[in-house]
This record gives structure tokens, C-alpha cells and sequence, in this order.
């Protein structure tokens, strides 16, 4: 049987490309593999699961990670530049009082490392690819997930000399190979910390294990630490101590779950380096994509291009005058008068909460979200993206052959380091678009895109 299939065109925006990888093994077996290998972690049960790793042309590949890591320093400088001090950052982007706090000693440090681990979210629109926000935390959901995907996949599509038909990085080597840069930039140990809890809902200690495990066997010691166990990284001989680590947590969640974060801060007050720091709370905001999209005035011509061919239209919603389409307009009237071509989001916010797509509901509905929106001061309108689809093979609970469907993915680049390391997707099988919650909906499913 050949490894690829020529879809031909029609079958979904040009930019996917025209080849797909066949399935490499009956349904069960792949419902089976994929299902144990997620095991244990936490991740939800899928009734719909992909059938082959979703493939992508090598210069499309390229493209959204080249870009990536331009815009993602693009927007370090942005959430920089908004105030010269943490204090002065934090009234700019009123942030909530709970997120003062886990700061390093030393401003430097905390804002040298606060981009190591992102995950821009990005759609595939009429036009090629539009980067939809930017996940700057290294609590990113779907390097787990990645991980476990990748390892079905070679494990079905490897020859017998363990060569595989397609290329892909594998997401805990590279934040592995992070951790050695920065133990070597820093003059520390290679020993990471991976700070997280299981007793937050919906995951589960195998989820840290997985990736101490992976360290461990290549090279680095690492340790998963529950908050209670995190003074065991620092308090102890130096030989023995955790320098480095991962910050594989958010505080909201740890508040929820009634998790104390003074383990943490202790940690950091005694030396320790985890990964991406409190900094990339800014980073992470909605409203320093805002503040990218209108322009700052230290962009260079290249740098207004690349924004303005990759990211959507973004504003900071507030009553002022902005730029739209080379004419200045009301924002606040323009937002409500163009309910249909935007999307109203919360400046923090995760798995797609916070989020008013304009289409979807009436125009009653969209005036009172808008003007809570304006009140609060802390969110953006942006353009609608028409996410464009690509067909894919997929195994439904009970079936036993695959069936084709055209799906609209949310593509999440994971790069660590500044470095590609996998691309985690997100959809529907039943071929809506809109917001995808992998932890909602039936018909949500995930998958990884590699190289052909």
C-alpha cells in the first residue's frame, strides 16, 4: 500500500497541500494505541480520534515557525516597553492583584526568560495563515499531548529500519535541549525541577512524570515536585539542588484547586530558575497583541508588513479613534455597528473562555458584551478569521474502518527556547469551526501535523 494519498485539489485551502498519510494499521489498533498512550494523564475521552498524523508541505512547515519566533519577539518588546518596572507594567495592564506574585529577585532574569515556552494559536484564513493570540506560560497545554501522538505514529509508520515517511520534532527533546542551554548560559547544574500538582482538575501525576522520565533517561536529572515537595530542589546540599525548572502551573488554576504558591515564591527567593517566569503574564495578554496590531512606533517597515500580513486586525477596546483600513474611526462604534466581522476577547483568558465570536450571537447580545468589555478596560476586539479546512481520516467510537471529514483546525506551535518543537492541532470532526475546547464537545478531537 503506498504511504501517501493524492487528495487532488478542492479538498481543502491550498496551503495544507494535496498529500495526506494513508492510515498504517486497522482502526482498533490505532484507537488502542493512541488511547494507552494518553493514559493516566488526564486528557479526556475522545469518541472521535485521527487515523494518521495530519501532514503539511515542508515549506508551509517553515513558514508559521519562521514567523512564530518573529512575533513572538516582536510582542516581548511590546509587553516591555508598556512600563519600565514589573509596578509600573502592572497598573498598564490592570492586571488582577493575584497575579503579584512569583517574581525573581532579579529584574533581568525575570525578563530574560519569560518567552522560553510559547505556543502561538494560529487558523489557516482565505488568505494563508493568521496568528489568533499568543499562549506565553510553561503551563501550555498540548506538549503532552504531542509527545503521546508522535510516539503512535512512528511507532505505525516506521520501516524497519526505523525510518519514518514524515519529520517532526519531539516536543519534550526540545525543551530538554532548553534546559541544557540554559544550565550552560546560567553556569548551573543540569537539574530541572518540574513544578506542577495533580490535584488540580483534570490532571494527573503521570502528565509531570512523563516528561521527568523522558529527562532522565537522556542525559538530565529532573524531578516532578508537588508545591509541598519544591523545597526539597533548594533547601539541601548543593549537589543535590534543582536550579532550573519548569513552571508547568498557572496561578489561577493552583488558586481554584486551594494550592499555596509561597513553595514557589521561596524558590524562587532562594535561587531557583523556573520557566517561563511571572513575566509572561504580559506576554500572554491579549492586549499586547492590541497594542502590536495598532503599531508601535519603534517598528521598522519589515516588522509593520510581517504584522500586518500575519495577524488579524487587534484593538485595545476602549472610546478613541484607531486606524481601519487607512481611515481613522470610532472604535467603539465601529465594534458595534460590525458585530458580524469581529470577536471580542478578554485580555487573560484560556481554552477559549472569555470569547464572544460577533456571528454568533444577537446584536443584543453583543452590545451588553461589549459594554462590560469597555467597562473593564481589558479586552480586544479582532477581525473574524474564516478558518479555511483540510481533509483528514478519522476512527468514531465503534467504527471500524476510518471516514473522511473536512475539518477546520486551530494550529498550536510549540516552540521552546525559540526553537520548533512540534505543532499540536486542535478541531472538530463534525466540521464546525469556531471555538475548539478539547475538554468540550463531542465532536472535539486533536491531532499533530508534521512534515511530508
Amino acid at each position: 500500500m503506498d504511504t501517501y494519498e493524492d487528495l487532488g485539489t478542492g479538498h481543502g485551502h491550498p496551503w495544507f497541500g494535496r498529500h495526506r498519510l494513508r492510515p498504517a494499521a486497522p482502526a482498533d489498533t490505532i484507537r488502542h494505541l493512541l488511547r494507552h498512550e494518553l493514559r493516566d494523564t488526564g486528557w479526556p475521552y475522545q469518541q472521535l480520534l485521527p487515523a494518521a498524523p495530519m501532514a503539511i508541505p515542508r515549506a508551509a512547515y517553515a513558514e508559521i515557525f519562521r514567523v512564530s519566533t518573529a512575533l513572538v519577539e516582536l510582542l516581548r518588546r511590546t509587553a516591555l516597553e508598556t512600563g519600565p518596572t514589573t509596578a509600573d507594567r502592572l497598573a498598564a495592564y490592570d492586571m488582577p492583584v493575584t497575579e503579584d506574585r512569583l517574581w525573581m529577585r532579579d529584574p533581568f532574569m525575570e525578563e530574560r526568560y519569560a518567552d522560553c515556552v510559547v505556543r502561538p494559536d494560529l487558523v489557516i484564513g482565505p488568505n494563508g495563515p493568521q496568528f489568533l493570540e499568543f499562549n506565553v506560560s510553561g503551563a501550555l497545554g498540548g506538549v503532552v499531548e504531542t509527545q503521546s501522538r508522535l510516539a503512535v505514529w512512528r511507532r505505525l509508520h516506521a520501516d524497519e529500519w526505523g525510518r519514518t515517511p514524515f519529520r517532526s520534532p519531539n516536543p519534550f527533546a526540545v525543551r530538554a535541549e532548553m534546559f541544557r542551554s540554559l544550565s550552560a548560559e546560567l553556569a548551573l547544574a543540569p537539574r530541572v525541577a518540574v513544578v506542577g500538582s495533580a490535584r488540580v482538575t483534570g490532571v494527573e501525576r503521570r502528565y509531570f512524570e512523563m516528561e521527568a522520565d523522558h529527562c532522565n533517561s537522556h542525559g538530565l536529572t529532573a524531578r516532578f515536585f508537588e508545591p509541598e515537595e519544591l523545597s526539597e530542589a533548594w533547601d539541601c546540599a548543593p549537589h543535590l539542588r534543582h536550579p532550573i525548572g519548569l513552571r508547568n502551573f498557572t496561578i489561577p488554576d493552583w488558586l481554584e484547586a486551594g494550592l499555596d504558591t509561597t513553595p514557589v515564591q521561596d524558590a524562587l527567593d532562594n535561587g531557583c530558575l523556573l520557566v517561563g517566569t511571572q513575566t509572561s503574564t504580559f506576554l500572554h495578554s491579549k492586549l499586547t497583541m492590541g497594542l502590536l496590531s495598532e503599531g508601535r512606533p519603534w517598528m521598522t517597515e519589515g516588522d509593520r508588513r510581517l504584522v500586518e500580513r500575519y495577524l488579524p486586525w487587534t484593538r485595545v477596546l476602549s472610546e478613541r479613534k484607531t486606524d481601519r483600513g487607512g481611515r481613522q474611526v470610532d472604535l467603539l462604534r465601529f465594534v458595534l455597528e460590525n458585530r458580524e466581522l469581529l470577536v471580542l476577547k478578554a485580555g487573560l483568558g484560556e481554552s477559549g473562555k472569555q470569547v464572544v465570536i460577533g456571528r454568533e450571537v444577537d446584536q443584543a447580545g453583543w452590545e451588553s458584551a461589549v459594554g462590560d468589555a469597555v467597562d473593564g478596560g481589558t479586552s480586544v476586539v479582532q477581525e473574524f478569521v474564516q478558518p479555511q479546512t483540510c481533509r483528514v481520516a478519522l476512527i468514531a467510537d465503534g467504527s471500524d474502518e476510518p471516514h473522511d471529514a473536512d475539518v477546520a483546525p486551530v494550529l498550536g506551535l510549540l516552540v521552546f527556547g525559540g526553537r520548533p518543537a512540534g505543532l499540536f492541532c486542535r478541531f472538530h470532526g463534525d466540521g464546525s469551526a469556531g471555538i475548539v475546547s478539547v475538554r468540550a464537545g463531542t465532536s472535539s478531537s486533536d491531532n499533530v501535523m508534521v512534515v511530508i
